[in-house]
């Protein structure tokens, strides 16, 4: 059980670090486009006001839920050493995590990237997982 519980751990600070970072990279590599849409978008969840949310960066971020999701359902299995119960959890961790960052943004983002979003998070943790006992074997 130690393992499982690490395995969730480790599988949800893969998660932070993969999504902060990578939106960090996005932002310095794009930091007209890309970064100053997380910078309006930061304010107007701080200050209210209006935002105006771009397509083309959401659905990059549904591709990056999917990816990190993935990743860290992973991680979770191989430091659990087993691929069932650990991603099983993270899953349900992330999605209550999810669930906070829709109530936060839900104004400022459409409908149907919070549907994605929150329907990628326990498949792709729980694929990520299977993964890594497919890798085992």
């Amino acid at each position: 059980m130690l393992r499982v519980r690490l395995g969730v751990i480790g599988g949800f600070i893969a998660w932070l670090f993969l999504w902060v970072g990578t939106e960090m990279v996005l932002s310095l590599v794009w930091p007209d486009w890309f970064g100053a849409h997380q910078r309006a978008f930061t304010a107007a969840i701080k200050n209210g006001g209006p935002f105006s949310a771009d397509t083309t960066i959401l659905l990059m971020q549904i591709v990056l839920a999917s990816i990190v999701t993935l990743a860290s359902g992973l991680v979770a299995a191989l430091i659990a050493r087993q691929h069932h119960r650990a991603p099983l959890i993270l899953g349900l961790l992330l999605s209550a995590f999810g669930l906070l960052k829709v109530m936060m943004s839900w104004p400022y983002v459409p409908i149907w990237h919070h549907v994605v979003f929150m329907a990628l998070l326990m498949p792709m943790a729980i694929l990520g997982g299977k993964l890594a006992g497919a890798a085992r074997k």
